[in-house]
């Protein structure tokens, strides 16, 4: 089966570079965030200590992606301002995902906290409950990251490997 390009979207081997460098960045979020949710899903009685450690490191690489994915899009020259410059329409779109920014770094540094607490199955309970939120916060904030490109450049970044 040949790879072609539709009006609808393009092939990852023929995406602008800075496209490509914003799919591997989506990429990696989603392979974090996956981390997140299978520590969460692993079992806790008994090990109250290995359960809270292993959450910990994985909302700690979660952390540092979404870091990165706010340093890229935030930056002078990137994702938010080129898709302003090319796509005035899409400002409001753009100012909301600036805003949603403002919410999920502080959530995710108070969870990476929250886990070096935990000491018993209320606390882990908690943290669970802490981390499905902002899990759905960060799909929904993914997507909507995904249709703005793909209304600013007729792309499909998608975000597998």
């Amino acid at each position: 089966m040949s790879e072609t390009t539709t009006p609808s979207t393009t092939p990852t081997a023929t995406l602008p570079p800075e496209l490509e460098v914003l799919r591997r960045r989506r990429a990696e979020m989603g392979e974090s965030m996956a981390a997140v949710e299978q520590a969460l899903t692993a079992p806790a009685p008994g090990r109250v200590a290995a359960w809270a450690e292993r959450v910990h490191a994985a909302l700690v690489e979660l952390s540092a992606d979404l870091r990165v994915h706010v340093e890229v899009t935030e930056a002078p020259d990137g994702l938010f301002a080129q898709v302003v410059a090319s796509s005035p329409r899409l400002s409001g779109a753009v100012s909301r995902l600036d805003r949603e920014h403002t919410h999920l770094l502080p959530a995710v540094e108070t969870l990476v906290s929250d886990a070096e607490r935990v000491a018993d199955l209320v606390g882990v309970e908690a943290l669970r409950e802490g981390c499905a939120d902002l899990l759905r916060s960060l799909a929904r904030h993914r997507q909507a990251g995904a249709d703005l490109v793909y209304e600013a450049y007729v792309v499909d970044i998608g975000g597998e490997t």
